[in-house]
């Protein structure tokens, strides 16, 4: 009776139909699932050419994104490696396959390139870790060789179990052999393993009721060695002369086909059996691999399971200085951080051990996420910095001081990742671009500038893209330079620029009062064209506004275009697409965009990314670094962001500059008070640095503190007209009394908020903010109706008008003559429609720094109003104010210096 033919292509063609609807249902259930295999070939044998094609057929017709990807049989070893690296390290590849000539030019490792591929991609399950997690066992946690996994799968399907059977294997090559040893063996077979060297190798095949052979030699079994009724599985694939066929050759297994059918139960014909297995096995791994990574990925991101390591304070008292505090404590390595929080490997860019960037793709990987909990916090003080930070179980964490701080300290009051050089470059170039336009303008005919500005090329002219984009807004729908008239030229080539309109200045990240007036062009080689300038401080450029607001790459390449910096004599307004710039300004901001990934003292991940001036900016940290942030805590997870310069300020542009190009909506605003500030602001005495404080802020005053509460009344006031429930943190000092603590969070109660806790984080870290975060999570799920203060369509001064009486408490509104002519321009224009930032002093809820509590009956100047067109608002001038700080008699540049041994910095606060 002859043996029952196993046909591989069936078994294999119902594996990949169940693979198929595997696919499809995760599909359903995760839009952005989709396997991805890539087959690395090096060199092109035509065999292995067949083989690959039948891969990626079959993949692509279970829905496996696969990619063959060639490299030359020149290929180095190096070379390989590179390319194998990087396969490892893109999050959307989840199987990668290698296949390496037999005759490469050069030298190969191919123990070292099998074992460059990541484990958890090594689909073909060749690596070391994959064959020693299978040798010891460890079946569900490895790769299996797709060959010895199809030769089980050929096994279970005859129905015969391998438990207590003796089997006989053939072979022992690392990529059939020898797994398919320790795959019989944990099924609980008896496995012998035989070779070309065997002893008696007939009478070894005689006692096996399961035989695989892979040896390689051509019908090297004969059929009377099989034992009656046994299984075969024949793996070999070998070419014999045949002259009936047109090749002259045939393939045939390691078994003799013919007489083995005789004797086996069962057998595997070849061509037919093992092969299709192989690659159906391939796919399983492939798929198996990108579902274990979507598990895994759910598990890691399901709300409030982020596995994550916290550092733990050591408490000292009296507190230490911030930058003791800093460096007492070890911060976890970035990459290890990032991991914990779901970031991806290839989504990451490390700058040392201690701060990365985030990419952006990391949104679109995430976007069908939901988003976590908004939390905005203000108070009533200058903020020392503008960051998102990440909290997960409404743990602490800042970029303040004492133990609530970022760290490493003096990597993020330094360089950073180098966004404040990059917009300080970027602006000065547009500032260079200005005067340089008008220089040569001035200079030139019209003819030589257009010549110069299209300048010939391998006998044509040819316009830029930039270019294509100025003529377009010109109306000249032209693109062969020849054709232009004399007058598009002239239209073309001139801006025209009324120099006493230029608003955009030069920046430097460094305090100096010199620099606040200068004049520029004083050189000979400037022939004269000199004029009046002055430098901001970098934070004060609007392209550090314009990264704070963008949403993406190209948003901000649309952005930085529309920045308005003159106007021409014929009263149009002039922008860098104008002068050409904007695609240079994109380049130097290219990294910059990306947000920059730090910790907390207690392990905490902290987005610290942009910080535009909040006095003539909006001063909140980016919108990115929030999305990216949101989707990484999850639905129950926290995300608190910092709005910079006070409620009045920094928290109304928040809600009406932020959140409306954003599209985020927050749940909770955080208003933080203290004693000190409270007393200020009922009639105090003036806080003089580097002086003791007066008595009235060490000593219990509640009557001065009851008095300055009105301050915070109006400031809740303010929240609710937004529609959100507003806690309010008192940040008590040790100073302050129990009295003087329980009287804030009673009038704040009374006031409206939604709930008023003392915090002494500063102090205690995480766990003296314990309180606050409670009471956070109570009013995230408090009902709440969020809506901007105006409508964006009213007139300029309307929308000035509104913030003045509502916000500020103000009568009315004054335009001083050069802001009522600026209303007219942006009017005309067509600017009108942008949102207002406001640049008043933040010292008072008026425009008189000196005027403390709720003042009262005032009118509000508005003596100029400026444009920043790329970053999205229209600010009013309220008072005088620097734009660049100056230095003091004794900066600290005196106490900071480096140890040349340790290379430590001395000094920092």
């Amino acid at each position: 009776m002859s043996a029952q033919i196993i046909s591989g292509k069936e078994v294999s063609a119902e594996v990949r139909e169940r693979l198929k609807k595997d696919v499809a249902e995760m599909k359903l259930k995760d839009p952005n699932f989709r396997p991805g295999l890539v087959v690395l070939q090096v060199g092109g044998r035509e065999d292995s050419n067949l083989y690959i094609s039948m891969k990626l057929k079959a993949a692509a017709e279970i829905g496996i994104n696969a990619t063959h990807m060639k490299l030359p049989k020149t290929a180095t070893e190096e070379e390989i490696l590179h390319s194998i690296t990087e396969i490892n390290e893109n999050s959307a590849v989840h199987g990668l396959l290698v296949q390496l000539p037999l005759d490469s030019i050069h030298k190969i490792d191919t123990e070292k390139v099998t074992n460059a591929v990541a484990p958890e991609k090594d689909v073909d399950g060749l690596t070391s870790i994959n064959a020693g997690k299978l040798a010891r066992g460890d079946l569900g946690d490895c790769f299996i060789p797709c060959t010895p996994n199809g030769c089980m799968e050929l096994i279970r399907q005859t129905g015969v179990s391998v438990a207590g059977k003796r089997a006989v294997v053939i072979g022992r090559s690392k990529i059939v052999g020898a797994p398919m040893h320790d795959l019989l063996l944990w099924s609980h077979a008896t496995v012998t393993t035989c070779h070309s060297k065997t002893a008696d190798l007939a009478g070894e095949v005689g006692k096996a009721d399961i035989l695989v052979v892979g040896i390689g030699k051509a019908e090297m079994v004969k059929g009377e060695w099989i034992k009656k009724g046994a299984v075969v599985i024949d793996c070999g694939i070998n070419h014999i002369p045949d002259e009936t066929k047109s090749s002259g050759k045939r393939v045939v297994g390691d078994v003799h086909f013919a007489s083995a059918k005789e004797q086996a139960g069962f057998i595997t014909p070849v061509p037919g059996g093992v092969g299709p297995m192989t690659v159906a096995m391939l796919m399983l791994n492939t798929v198996y691999t990108e579902m274990l990574s979507a598990k895994r990925f759910l598990e890691r991101h399901e709300p409030g399971k982020w596995n994550i390591s916290y550092t733990k304070l050591h408490l000292q008292t009296p507190v230490p200085s911030d930058i003791a505090i800093s460096r007492s404590c070890v911060p976890k390595p970035i990459d290890h951080l990032a991991r914990e929080v779901g970031l991806l490997t290839d989504e990451v860019e490390l700058y040392g051990k201690t701060k990365a960037k985030v990419q952006l793709k990391t949104i679109k990987r995430l976007q069908t996420q939901p988003d976590g909990k908004y939390v905005v916090v203000t108070g009533y003080a200058v903020s020392t910095s503008f960051c998102s930070v990440v909290l997960s179980h409404s743990r602490s964490g800042a970029a303040g001081g004492g133990y609530s701080q970022v760290i490493p300290m003096e990597e993020f009051n330094l360089h950073l990742t180098g966004d404040i050089h990059a917009i300080t470059a970027a602006n000065n170039l547009v500032a260079a671009a200005i005067d340089a336009r008008m220089f040569h303008e001035s200079t030139q005919s019209d003819k030589a500038l257009y010549n110069r500005l299209v300048p010939l090329s391998g006998g044509n002219r040819k316009f830029s893209p930039i270019q294509i984009n100025r003529l377009k807004k010109l109306g000249i729908e032209k693109t062969d330079p020849s054709t232009l008239t004399e007058e598009e030229i002239t239209r073309f080539a001139r801006l025209d620029i009324e120099p006493s309109s230029i608003t955009w200045q030069r920046v430097l990240d460094t305090n100096d009062r010199f620099l606040r007036k200068i004049t520029v062009g004083q050189s000979p080689t400037e022939k004269g064209h000199t004029r009046e300038a002055q430098f901001d401080i970098t934070v004060a450029s609007e392209i550090m506004a314009v990264l704070a607001l963008t949403s993406s790459l190209e948003d901000m390449r649309q952005r930085l275009a529309k920045m308005v910096v003159a106007t021409s004599r014929s009263g149009q307004p002039i922008t860098t697409e104008d002068l050409g710039v904007s695609g240079a300004l994109t380049v130097l901001m290219k990294d910059a965009i990306k947000p920059n990934l730090m910790q907390t003292l207690e392990g905490n991940p902290v987005f610290v990314h942009a910080g535009p001036f909040a006095n003539i900016a909006h001063g909140n940290s980016s919108i990115l670094a929030d999305k990216i942030a949101l989707k990484l805590v999850g639905p129950e997870g926290f995300v608190v962001t910092e709005a910079g310069f006070g409620a009045d300020i920094g928290m109304e542009k928040f809600f009406n500059i932020k959140c409306r190009y954003s599209g985020l909506r927050p749940h909770v605003v955080v208003l933080v008070a203290t004693v000190r500030a409270l007393k200020m602001h009922g009639g105090g005495p003036t806080v003089t640095a580097g002086m003791p404080l007066p008595k009235e802020y060490i000593e219990e005053n509640l009557e001065l503190l009851e008095k300055g509460c009105s301050n915070m009344r109006k400031q809740i006031e303010n929240a609710q007209h937004f529609g959100v429930p507003v806690v309010v943190a008192v940040n008590a000092f040790k100073t302050d009394t129990e009295a003087e603590l329980d009287l804030i969070c009673s009038i704040a109660k009374a006031a409206g908020a939604f709930d008023a806790v003392r915090c002494s984080h500063w102090a205690e870290g995480g766990a003296g903010a314990v309180a606050l975060g409670q009471a956070v999570q109570r009013a995230s799920v408090a009902p709440s109706n969020f809506k901007f203060l105006y409508d964006l369509e009213l007139p300029i001064a309307d929308k000035i008008r509104i913030i003045a009486q509502t916000i500020y408490g103000a009568d009315d509104i004054e335009l001083l003559p050069e802001a009522q002519h600026k209303v007219e321009l942006y009017t005309k224009q067509g600017f009108s429609s942008l949102p207002i930032c406001m640049a008043k002093t933040h010292l008072s809820l008026s425009h008189e720094a000196d005027k403390k509590g709720v003042p009262t009956g005032y009118i509000l100047p508005i003596r100029d109003i400026r444009a920043s067109v790329g970053a999205g608002f229209l600010y009013p001038l309220v008072g005088t104010m620097p734009t660049i700080p100056g230095l003091p008699t004794r900066p600290c540049f005196y106490d900071i210096d480096l140890d040349p041994e340790t290379e430590q910095v001395n000094g920092l606060f």
